[in-house]
């Protein structure tokens, strides 16, 4: 029985499928997200994996007796660890399937923190992710935290506290909260400052988006030749990245890679990750990026469009879809893939692995980032010196005259510059 490597966590994977929630998912594609999910974790052996269906949720226990019992056996007999439940999982639950099972139990939220907690890179991004699971502990108060945690060196709740030391701990977590939240200011506020200086440069951003694991990362190594993670792993890139290319039309833009979204993602992790998205929001043009050979593309292309609207995208922005991975589709499937994306506006089919229908791809951003320019004449007082500036860092001014009060300027832009303009 010892073969097995005592170094992995031996970790069992299990999506209860609830007959009476409205918001349902089929179990199929669940319970293999959910696998995919527990496999991004560093030293996680993913033994086995079952859906459980059930009636309604039980509150003790969430499982009905007898599933329980079976479910301990099949447990020991695989010496597993580590239980994931694929939903949410009240402390009380916890604590009973802990008990009987004798082994760790890890739901839905608690294991996207822990992926999230391993593969934040960026100062903001750890932050982030330490108020989510700040926040998720201090809820959670009745047991003892996770094995996974405790290696990390967390907050490690172990024992059975009494009512003062829960008082206790929940206090030393606002706190750890308050001080965060200060930080977080901090390093908003300069990046703040970078989008600042970023919106003088003269390129527009083109945002990637999309479900996670659809291939962005792969999208973004290719075009911009930078080394982002591009496991095919989910939540693979959780900050953004942003780098300058030059398309083949020579035009430059700036390319951002942003967090992958996810159905169902827990509360607290969408209040986390609202400002990592929110460079989106200050996208010139929207690339959604979708795997086109998972059987869910669509559900998934709904969940990114729910959110994307949650976090207010301007509709007015411009949006492209790139049907990704078409290299994983056996050639009818691809051929039609590749013959309904023709026919529609704004969609195209791609392989961001192969390079396959990038030329036409990076073609139309060329052409969506290309706007047409009016002229116009500006007067601007000697006292707004920093608006006058920022038309001849733009380019667009064509003629400049001196007067009595201020300048009377002649300028060829584009919407796009006057809004900026007006913004100043």
């Amino acid at each position: 029985m010892e073969a097995h490597d005592r170094g992995a966590t031996r970790a069992w994977v299990l999506h209860p499928d609830i007959k009476t929630e409205k918001s349902r998912r089929a179990p199929g594609p669940a319970l293999e997200e959910a696998v995919s999910l527990a496999r991004a974790l560093p030293d996680l052996e993913v033994v086995g994996s079952e859906v459980v269906p059930l009636p309604k949720a039980h509150p003790g226990q969430l499982f009905g007796s007898g599933k329980v019992e079976e479910l301990a056996a099949r447990l020991k007999a695989e010496e597993i660890e580590l239980v994931l439940i694929d939903g949410p999982v009240t402390p009380v639950q916890q604590r009973n399937l802990e008990k009987v099972w004798k082994v760790k139990i890890l739901d839905r939220t608690g294991l996207i923190l822990e992926i999230f907690s391993d593969r934040a890179r960026t100062r903001e991004g750890v932050l982030q992710v330490e108020m989510a699971a700040l926040s998720y502990q201090r809820t959670r108060l009745v047991r003892a935290w996770t094995h996974l945690e405790r290696q990390r060196g967390g907050l490690g709740f172990v024992g059975g506290p009494g009512e003062t030391q829960i008082e206790a701990d929940r206090r030393a977590i606002d706190e750890a909260l308050t001080r965060l939240r200060r930080q977080l200011a901090k390093v908003v506020k300069t990046r703040d400052l970078h989008r600042a200086a970023r919106k003088k440069v003269p390129f527009p951003i083109v945002a990637l988006v999309g479900y996670t694991n659809a291939g962005k990362s792969t999208l973004f190594n290719r075009l911009t030749g930078a080394e982002v993670m591009a496991k095919d792993m989910l939540f693979a890139t959780l900050d953004p990245t942003m780098r300058a290319v030059t398309l083949p039309s020579g035009r430059e833009v700036i390319l951002s890679d942003t967090v992958g979204f996810i159905s169902d993602l827990p509360t607290q992790l969408v209040a986390a990750f609202r400002a990592t998205l929110e460079e989106v929001l200050d996208a010139d043009l929207i690339l959604h990026v979708r795997d086109i050979s998972h059987e869910e593309t669509q559900e998934q292309a709904q969940d990114v469009e729910e959110i994307l609207a949650a976090l207010g995208v301007d509709d007015s922005t411009p949006q492209l879809e790139a049907w990704n991975k078409i290299d994983r589709l056996e050639p009818e499937a691809r051929a039609q893939v590749e013959t309904l994306a023709a026919r529609r506006a704004n969609v195209f089919a791609v392989s961001a692995l192969t390079g396959d229908g990038l030329d036409a791809l990076l073609d139309e951003v060329s052409e969506k980032l290309t706007d047409p320019r009016t002229a116009e004449t500006l007067f601007v007082p000697f006292a707004q010196g920093r608006r006058r500036a920022w038309l001849f860092e733009q380019g667009v001014v064509t003629e400049e005259e001196q007067q009595d009060e201020g300048f009377r300027l002649q300028v060829f832009w584009t919407a796009r510059q006057r809004a900026r303009y007006m913004a100043l």
